[in-house]
């Protein structure tokens, strides 16, 4: 049994697939998101075979999204779109499959031997998945939202998972810490944390080696000794002109 998982910002979309995927007695559809913050969710919640994912969606488009994975995690991807047959043929270079809107039963049905055939998600960035973010999708109380890497003070992991943390706001995203330092310019600083370096304020150092970040808004963030080092290299010159440094070096 194949499990499936459609991401299309368009109803009708989704519905149209749906009912196709019905006709297969061998492929059950465990969700459908309307659009890619919602789908890394469900991704990583419901670790479905395949995602049938549209690419040009508002906001975070499909490509976008799926460089938003940790490659451990991702499914098989089958984009569905409507950009002419032409302009995916990189997407074979994957190991990937797509469908062109309105989908043809028959094509759907290749994708799906495909798939059936065991065929093995590609290790390989697909084209334009690896773009640097400008944006960190969040989850917050009853709504999901997008911060942009200007607003966020820093990031770090807890019980609950991994927090976004801005001056005035505060969201959980399914993106991991090794995903958010590859892909921004946020600086590793501690096991847990990576810093807004445009944030810092101030660095305390401390008897043991180790340092505390002050942010602009007064937030405290802690530098271990191991990236201690890297973090002054980085902010030596700003810190050096403030007025308010407690302890320079």
């Amino acid at each position: 049994m194949l499990t499936a998982l459609i991401i299309d910002d368009e109803a009708p979309s989704r519905e149209e697939l749906k009912a196709l995927l019905a006709e297969a007695p061998d492929v059950e559809v465990v969700g459908e998101c309307a659009n890619a913050i919602e789908g890394l969710s469900a991704i990583h919640r419901l670790r479905p075979d395949v995602v049938f994912l549209d690419i040009q969606m508002p906001r975070v488009s499909g490509l976008e999204m799926v460089g938003m994975i940790e490659p451990s995690a991702l499914p098989h991807i089958v984009f569905v779109t409507a950009y002419d047959e032409h302009a995916l043929k990189a997407f074979e270079e994957h190991a990937a499959d797509y469908l062109l809107k309105p989908i043809d039963p028959k094509r759907l049905a290749k994708t799906l031997d495909w798939l059936r055939s065991g065929a093995r998600p590609s290790a390989k960035a697909f084209p334009g998945s690896t773009d640097s973010l400008r944006q960190i999708p969040c989850i917050g109380r009853n709504r999901i939202f997008l911060l942009g890497l200007d607003e966020v003070e820093f990031v770090h992991t807890d019980v609950c998972g991994v927090q976004v943390v801005a001056t005035n706001k505060l969201g959980i995203t399914e993106l991991t810490l090794k995903i958010l330092q590859e892909r921004t310019p946020l600086m590793r600083c501690h096991r847990q944390y990576l810093i807004n370096i445009d944030h810092i304020a101030e660095i305390e150092l401390l008897e043991n080696g180790a340092a505390d970040i002050v942010t602009h808004s007064g937030k405290r963030v802690p530098v271990s000794r191991r990236h201690l080092r890297e973090i002054k290299r980085q902010t030596a010159y700003c810190l050096r002109v403030c007025e308010n440094i407690k302890n320079p070096w």
